[in-house]
């Protein structure tokens, strides 16, 4: 069968750049080829089966600091479609928005099925063609044919004029490209929590710190934000800040390294002498405002012979050793865990080989990339769906263009 262009890929960025380049061009033959089951099902489970589209932060030269890989590519696409412009193309298309205090943007039903009804509504609306559980298993261009591209699956070859490829993190897909001339940075998880076995934090589980500085040890990277102990380790925003940065680097580690954790960042040396003149008659252990959670205080403490005495028997070396403790505490990271709600990679087709005015391919005329296929992924909160809505729609309106020149 002929379409004018095929959409490998149904989810995020796959409906949403059909649905753009049917409202650019209507009446155009579009077909979504999707290899399982069901459709945007990355859409229905994220945020906890709320999706969070997008952020609030709509400065692109601040919104681009989201992105571990792909910030200065992303610097010019943002400016054409970012947050502001997806907010109001959802409003527009009948979807309430609400904002959270985080900056996270949701439905405001609070439901992923919003969405979906979204986009499923309107593809049925410009009648664009949707097949499942049909997976591709090659694809041929051929320069000069009026429909170069042969997206190939076992029970039918289909003809496009263009290809819009969108499957995610699919290596099977990254084969063919690669194969098309495509060099594919190879991928490696990012957003990950760290796994720990101490016993000072064994029984700590469920404790928040709202504010921690973390690094590792022999490199650059360091992160800031909420905390939190784990059965099996440290998770939070500010753990899955630093895997995300630091996702080549660890995986290079094999997830093994000496993770620092400053527990209160605005602590320091004058307030731990404050301390002990105000709770000089009490014993550490029984501080009436410890910086930290008291379970977490007495666990960082609990090997220091200090932790019985009172305040006033402490002398300048047990006040820096208190201080030390809580800011500059080392652990042994030795694996990593799933974060559940949000599952990225680091890698792709490599950013150098794409036109980001039109996410258009330098390679193969006529195909266009979004998605997390690309080498790019961002923090949590609304981020790599925006790479995707952004790719997704300048790739529409570079089809659109190619497409109304035949």
């Amino acid at each position: 069968m002929h379409y004018q262009v095929v959409v490998i890929g149904g989810g995020a960025a796959g409906f949403f750049g059909a649905i753009v380049l049917a409202e650019a061009l209507p009446g155009i033959r579009i077909l979504i080829m999707e290899q399982g089951k069901n459709v945007l099902e990355k859409v229905r489970i994220s945020g906890g089966g709320r999706c969070n589209v997008t952020n609030g932060c709509e400065d692109p030269s601040e919104l681009v600091n989201f992105y571990p890989r792909g910030q200065k590519e992303l610097l010019g696409p943002f400016y054409h479609f970012g947050p502001s412009q997806m907010k109001a193309w959802l409003t527009s298309h009948g979807v309430q928005l609400k904002e959270e205090d985080d900056g996270r943007v949701f439905p405001a039903s609070n439901t992923s099925e919003t969405i979906i009804d979204c986009f499923t509504r309107y593809s049925r609306q410009y009648q664009i063609d949707l097949v499942t559980s049909s997976k591709v298993t090659g694809i041929t261009h051929h320069n000069g044919d009026p429909y170069p591209f042969q997206i190939h699956t076992k029970q039918r070859v289909m003809q496009s004029q263009c290809l819009l490829v969108t499957p995610g993190s699919q290596a099977s897909v990254w084969k063919m490209l690669e194969q098309m001339g495509h060099r594919i940075v190879p991928p490696v998880p990012s957003l990950f929590t760290f796994q720990i076995r101490d016993p000072r934090i064994r029984s700590l589980a469920g404790i928040q710190v709202p504010h921690a500085r973390v690094s590792i040890r022999d490199t650059n990277l360091e992160a800031e934000g909420p905390l939190l102990i784990t059965h099996w380790g440290v998770s939070g925003p500010a753990i899955l800040k630093l895997s995300s940065w630091g996702a080549r680097i660890l995986h290079e580690r094999r997830y093994r390294f000496e993770l620092q954790i400053d527990w209160n960042p605005a602590w320091n040396l004058d307030e731990v002498r404050k301390m002990a003149i105000n709770e000089s008659k009490r014993q550490v252990k029984n501080t009436g405002s410890p910086p930290v959670p008291r379970r977490l205080w007495h666990a960082l403490l609990q090997e220091m012979p200090v932790l019985e005495r009172n305040w006033n028997t402490c002398t300048p070396s047990d006040l820096q050793q208190i201080l030390d403790s809580i800011t500059t505490s080392t652990w042994q990271v030795t694996g990593k865990a799933t974060f559940k709600e949000e599952f990225v990679t680091s890698g792709g087709v490599d950013l150098k080989e794409v036109d980001f005015k039109t996410f258009r391919s330098r390679k193969v005329p006529g195909l266009y990339l979004a998605g997390e296929v690309l080498n790019i992924d961002a923090l949590t909160g609304g981020f790599n769906f925006q790479a995707a809505w952004t790719g997704a729609y300048l790739a529409a309106q570079g089809m659109a263009s190619e497409l109304a020149a035949y």
